[in-house]
Parts: structure tokens; sequence; C-alpha cells
């Protein structure tokens, strides 16, 4: 296991780059610092060797676990929450987070969580084989190391500054890539910590998720608009590098899910077509079970948008399969 790369941005922001899986492979942990202590946002997933990377990284920034005053975190997936318990338990501080962001951490994982045979009964009745659907329950407990120990949360307030680092930070709350996202704005600055809302090459995935939000789309769509009141001058995103470009880059997002939205159109235009085989025709299907599970869940929710707007409608055949027609 190598030292986990260090950026200090001579700002305030101390970038550290914890191990993820492939394809990401590294998310964005950031260390503000103060003379009460230090914030970290988003410490990654909890894994024995993310527990080493950081503790090679407080020994090189100088700093012991009982430093820590508060962990923040954008938003509820495991590689943005998960070593939050592990600190916690550390150094008994803080974990903060939306409200709205916890509840889907319940929904999750906790207890008497349906979702893995919630999300069984969808893909299955979107088309998908059982030598997919086979895989979803090993698939999904695999995270639950990643987010354990569970941290005790307190909520971030809607509207209401934030100290961290020594300075206020605007809380923003977006949804679409996770509900209850917070991105952090300083206005003085024009810095922005987004975590997933807004990435600098790759498009956010977006997931319509059993008993989540049930306009997952429109939701993402509604927050990059939101995201563009505010004059960013530097964006700090959870995973990449930091960039300038935040206008941009949020048109850019907008356009490619509007393109997204007329490709599929396009392929049920063709002729009706399951969730599960516009997924194929989007993606692939040369896909772990992982990238499928994006794969899939993002195909549902540019459907489920289609059907919003009126383009597109669905009916279960007698295999019990539905299917998506143009209106």
């Amino acid at each position: 296991m190598n030292m986990p790369e260090i950026t200090d941005h001579q700002n305030g922001i101390i970038q550290v780059k914890i191990s993820m899986s492939f394809p990401l492979r590294w998310v964005n942990s950031y260390v503000l610092r103060e003379s009460e202590g230090v914030t970290i946002i988003d410490p990654g997933p909890h894994t024995p060797d993310n527990e080493e990377e950081w503790k090679q990284a407080f020994a090189e920034l100088g700093m012991a676990f009982s430093d820590i005053r508060q962990i923040v975190l954008t938003h509820h997936h495991p590689d943005h929450l998960g070593c939050s318990g592990w600190l916690q338990q550390l150094s008994g501080c803080k974990v903060w987070m939306s409200e709205r962001s916890f509840q889907e951490t319940l929904l999750m994982w906790g207890p008497g969580s349906t979702i893995q045979t919630d999300l069984l009964k969808l893909f299955s009745s979107q088309g998908m084989p059982e030598e997919w659907t086979d895989q979803l329950e090993t698939h999904m407990n695999g995270f639950l190391a990643q987010i354990t120990p569970k941290p005790e949360v307190s909520f971030i307030l809607k509207g209401q500054k934030f100290a961290m680092g020594g300075r206020e930070w605007l809380p923003i709350e977006t949804a679409g890539h996770a509900p209850g996202h917070v991105s952090f704005y300083h206005e003085e600055s024009g810095i922005i910590l987004c975590g997933d809302a807004v990435l600098p090459q790759i498009s956010p995935n977006v997931s319509l998720m059993p008993g989540s939000d049930p306009e997952p789309l429109q939701s993402f769509m509604q927050g990059l608009q939101k995201l563009k009141k505010f004059e960013v001058s530097t964006a700090y995103p959870g995973h990449r590098s930091s960039f300038q470009h935040f206008d941009d880059r949020l048109e850019t997002l907008l356009l490619h899910h509007e393109e997204r939205l007329a490709k599929l159109e396009q392929l049920i235009a063709s002729g009706p077509a399951s969730g599960f085989e516009l997924c194929i025709s989007l993606f692939s299907s040369k896909l772990g079970i992982h990238q499928m599970r994006f794969a899939m869940c993002e195909t549902l929710a540019h459907t489920r948008e289609l059907e919003r707007r009126g383009r597109i409608t669905s009916q279960s055949g007698t295999d019990g399969v539905a299917r998506y027609y143009i209106c």
C-alpha cells in the first residue's frame, strides 16, 4: 500500500486521496484546519488499507486523531461516508450530514432495510435476467463492511451557515446523484466543495432506486440549475481534480442528459423495449455487477423522466416484464 497522495492547495484546503475500487480508484477527502481542530470532509470507504492510509496521512500532516473536531459528509454513499464511524470512535468527534441523506442511509443499510429484495424485484420487472439478479445480494452485502461501524450523526440545518476550517460555508442541498447531497459554498472566495453533485470529467451517476426519490433525473437537473446561481471560482469535487470551469460543467451535464433522453426515445421509437434491453443498448453487457447496477438504475432514471414528460409509456406483458412504448 502506498502513502496517500496529499495536496495542500494553500487556501486552507488539504486534499487527501483515499483509495477505492476501480474505475474511480480514489475519493477526495478534504482536511480543513483551524485552531479548534480539524474538519474532515468525506473520509472514504472503511477498509483496513484505508485505516492505514489515514494513519499515514495524519503522520505526514503532523496531526493526531484527537485533533479531529468534526467529520462532514456530502452524502450517504459508502465511498464518502465509510470511514466516518471508525474515525468518530477514535476521536469522539461529531459527524454531520443532512437529515435527508441520513434517511437514505437507513433505506440502504438501516435495520429492516429491504433494499436488496426491492432492487431485485425492480430489475426483474424490467427484464434483467437471473444471471444478473442472482448477483445482487452478494454485491449489496459487499458494502456493509465499508460503512461499519456506522456513525452517530448530527444534522446540517438548511439555510444556516456551517463553520469549517475557520470559515463560514453555505450548505447547498441538491439531489439526483444522492438525495440530500450537500455542497458547501464560501462566498468570499468563490470556493465550492461540491462532493459528487458536479464532477469535472464524468457525469455523476443518477439512479432510480426503489423507495427513494421517484424522479431522480428531474431532481438532478433542478440541482444543477440551483448551483448555477452561485459564482464559483474553484470547485473541489469528490473525484478527480479541482477545476475552475464550474458554470461550463453545469451546462455540459444538462446537455448530456438531454442527449441521453433523446437517444432513449429514439431507441424506443424503433420498437418497444424493456428497461434491461435499453440499458444494454445505452451502456454494454460487458460490465461487472457494480457497474451494471449503476447502468440499470441510470437507465430507469431516464425512462422515468421521459414518462414524466409524457414522451413514453410503459406496459407489463404476460411475462411480467414492463416494456416502454412511444406515446
